[in-house]
């Protein structure tokens, strides 16, 4: 079955970095394009970052472009998220996304000093 697993969520100070990680298994991971979505507390889930199967293509949010790194790894099934100069707007849990409708479980990002 479709298993979607995060990792590498912590508090971190503003201005910090954090590399998110989510290992895939139970689908041919090279056959889908990968996403990361973040929710933050009382606000709607809202799409971050999007990979297409073979990484030549992303998308970004307006309000992480600049900051926020895709990538992913076919061979290691595993697609990852670098975030750079956080702030505290982007305290949220942050969940990768396989289509159509498979979630992990999130991790939780906490940006505060």
């Amino acid at each position: 079955q479709v298993q979607l697993v995060e990792s590498g969520g912590a508090l971190v100070q503003p201005g910090g970095s954090l590399r998110l990680s989510c290992a895939a298994s139970g689908f041919t991971f090279s056959s889908y394009a990968m996403s990361w979505y973040r929710q933050a507390p009382g606000k709607e889930r809202e799409l971050v970052a999007e990979i297409s199967r073979f990484g030549g293509g992303t998308t970004y949010a307006d309000s992480v472009k600049d900051r926020f790194t895709i990538a992913r790894d076919n061979a290691q099934n595993t697609v990852y998220l670098q975030m750079n100069s956080l702030k505290s707007e982007d305290t949220a849990v942050y969940y990768c996304y396989r289509p159509v409708g498979y979630w992990g479980q999130g991790t939780q990002v906490t940006v505060s000093s």
